[in-house]
């Protein structure tokens, strides 16, 4: 029981980051599907979405590991 709120922060800290990103490579794959010319625009922009979602998980690792 005394790692529950730790393992609460990085469950619920998680969520929204993982569904952010599955979202973001979703839509520029759709992007890309239709305008496989923007590749280079749209994939470095894809790459910089998804780390700073991902930060936010890592967030919720550091504060999960603090506790």
């Amino acid at each position: 029981m005394e790692h529950l709120p730790s393992a609460l922060a990085i469950a619920v800290g998680s969520i929204a980051p993982a569904l952010g990103i599955g979202m973001i490579g979703a839509k520029a794959m759709e992007a890309i599907g239709r305008n496989p010319d923007a590749q280079a625009k749209i994939l470095p922009a894809m790459l910089l979405g998804m780390a700073f979602a991902e930060a936010i998980a890592i967030y919720a690792l550091v504060i999960a590991f603090t506790k």
